[in-house]
């Protein structure tokens, strides 16, 4: 793991990245309700997309199958050469070894794909405004993030008082664990006072990460997705997500 101005990259983890985000019941969960967050983008006409901070590729190649071009990036090295890896073969993408600040051509895409980046960095609402500033209008974002508010939640149920009580922060950070989680309403104002639309909320894992038990088959993981598909767009659950995914547009 490296940093720059303490954003966190994944130098040195990408297998761990790999197996703890990807590999787990949660990984499964938050990539099949961000597909389902995305099906008009995906079902358009071919689009241009960039990717930033696209870990291993998954999203990259959902666009890919679905016809679109990619730009995929990622500020970590050995990150980009998994992705490498696991969109082998496949036509219309290019890839870029690059920080989401480093990025300057923005405008020249349809879509903006922005997942799980923001929580890692220092100044996350700062760069949020870098990537709507440059937008085209007409030009959506689809972007999610780690819920403060979910994050609360969950400590307050497990009795982490005292964590709570520091900012749920700690001295010893865990290499994994997002550093700077987001309050949803927070960044849904930030994203209106830059003049931009936001077309869509959904809640990610709004109910996974609040069981006792999690699914360990495949019928129960089945049941626990058409649970979390049906209510990630509802009231209040959708507020519960682990993750809160965006689909911002910026007017004509």
């Amino acid at each position: 793991m490296s940093t720059t101005k303490s954003d966190v990259h994944f130098d040195g983890l990408a297998d761990k990245f790999a197996a703890n985000i990807y590999g787990t019941t949660k990984g499964q969960l938050r990539h099949r309700v961000l597909i389902h967050a995305l099906t008009k983008v995906l079902e358009s006409p071919s689009q241009t997309v960039i990717e930033v901070g696209g870990g291993t590729g998954l999203m990259t190649k959902v666009f890919l199958e679905a016809g679109h071009d990619v730009v995929f990036t990622d500020a970590s090295a050995e990150i980009l050469e998994h992705a490498k890896l696991n969109l082998d073969g496949m036509a219309n993408v290019a890839f870029r070894h690059q920080q989401l600040q480093e990025v300057s051509d923005f405008h020249q895409f349809d879509i903006i794909v922005c997942h799980a980046v923001l929580e890692w960095l220092h100044a996350p609402l700062d760069t949020l405004s870098l990537m709507l500033n440059q937008m085209k209008p007409g030009s959506r974002l689809s972007l999610s993030f780690f819920n403060y508010d979910a994050t609360l939640f969950t400590n307050a149920l497990y009795g982490n008082f005292d964590y709570i009580a520091q900012g749920m922060k700690v001295k010893n950070q865990v290499k994994l664990n997002p550093k700077n989680p987001l309050r949803p309403m927070h960044v849904i104002e930030h994203v209106k006072s830059e003049g931009l639309v936001v077309e869509q909320v959904t809640g990610v894992r709004c109910f996974h990460d609040y069981m006792k038990v999690k699914p360990d088959n495949e019928e129960q993981l089945q049941k626990l997705l058409e649970l979390e598909l049906q209510h990630c767009q509802q009231a209040p659950f959708k507020w519960l997500g682990k993750y809160v995914h965006l689909l911002i547009r910026k007017p004509h």
